[in-house]
């Protein structure tokens, strides 16, 4: 019921991890592995390994959560690693991701991706919003355009990019506009809402460290958001891009919002953090569930079938 087609492989069903939760190790990928997860996505990969920002830099708040981690991963050549034995063993291929802090050196991973043997599914990450001292490149549309003009001089293996939120329709018009002028994959959207603020009640303080306690803002209360971009790009973008959706899934009804405005995968984060890999049962068993009530036998059926008011 739940089968996907994505970039002509098929998974068992649309839902994934979010790059940079429970993804860091080669313990936490396997894990995702053996969930029921029909995909999934490795940390964002810098050339190096980086340690991130100070602690504390996530903190669970009750209707999602808010992190500024700065970009901690163990280099890309620990991914690469697992990666290529990963797609050794499985047909359907592993998302990889990654976020550099420059235009150089996402250009130098793309490079480091495209020389290597990795047959899977690239992620380039144009939307990490807390890296200190730097805007989020997709909020900079003329250089958004340059990197990807760059990129396809030489990337032809499969590449998707990961978007920050818009909040203007023309904002959507313009980034669309420059997407459709590439062989993208798909767009993910969205990242964190950035730079938000929580206080705890109790001591009047920030609850991160980082950035005097901004930090992305994910999980419910993200989800209008996050369905509003979901839904514009996917009505912009030229069929062949498809749509990730990401942000506010916590439930099979959050997961048939975002098929409903178009994603064709979706990707969970913030309550992922909270409950761990078993998320995706449950999540599947809920979304079998509305499907079967409402009567569709696949996902194709109501997929990006958003009804408007007249």
């Amino acid at each position: 019921m739940l089968q996907t087609t994505f970039l002509d492989y098929t998974y068992d069903n649309p839902l994934m991890n979010a790059s940079g939760v429970h993804c860091m190790t080669v313990s936490e990928l396997d894990e995702l592995a053996a969930s029921q997860a029909g995909a999934f996505i490795t940390k964002s990969a810098t050339l190096a390994e980086r340690a991130g920002n100070p602690e504390p830099r996530y903190a669970d708040v009750p209707l999602g959560s808010i992190n500024s981690m700065g970009l901690p991963n163990l280099g890309v050549d620990y991914y690469l690693d697992y990666a290529l034995a990963y797609q050794a063993k499985e047909p359907a291929p592993l998302f990889f991701s990654v976020a550099g802090t420059s235009v150089e050196e996402n250009l130098a991973l793309l490079a480091k991706i495209q020389h290597s043997e990795f047959t899977g599914i690239t992620e380039l990450n144009l939307s990490c919003p807390n890296v200190p001292g730097k805007p989020q490149v997709a909020y900079d549309f003329p250089l958004t355009e340059e990197i990807l003009t760059k990129v396809f001089q030489f990337f032809t293996k499969p590449l998707g990019v990961k978007l920050p939120p818009y909040f203007d329709m023309a904002h959507f018009d313009q980034m669309a506009a420059i997407l459709n002028q590439f062989p993208l994959a798909y767009v993910n959207c969205i990242n964190s809402i950035g730079n938000g603020l929580y206080v705890d009640p109790q001591t009047d303080t920030v609850v991160i460290r980082p950035k005097e306690g901004f930090g992305g803002i994910g999980g419910e209360y993200v989800k209008p958001t996050a369905l509003a971009n979901v839904r514009a790009f996917y009505t912009r973008l030229k069929p062949e891009i498809k749509v990730i959706g990401t942000g506010g899934i916590l439930t099979g009804q959050d997961a048939y919002e975002h098929l409903l405005c178009g994603a064709t995968m979706l990707q969970v984060g913030t309550q992922l953090q909270k409950e761990g890999p078993d998320i995706f049962q449950r999540i599947c068993q809920e979304l079998e569930t509305i499907m079967e009530a409402k009567g569709y036998t696949t996902i194709a059926d109501f997929q990006g079938k958003l009804k408007t008011v007249d």
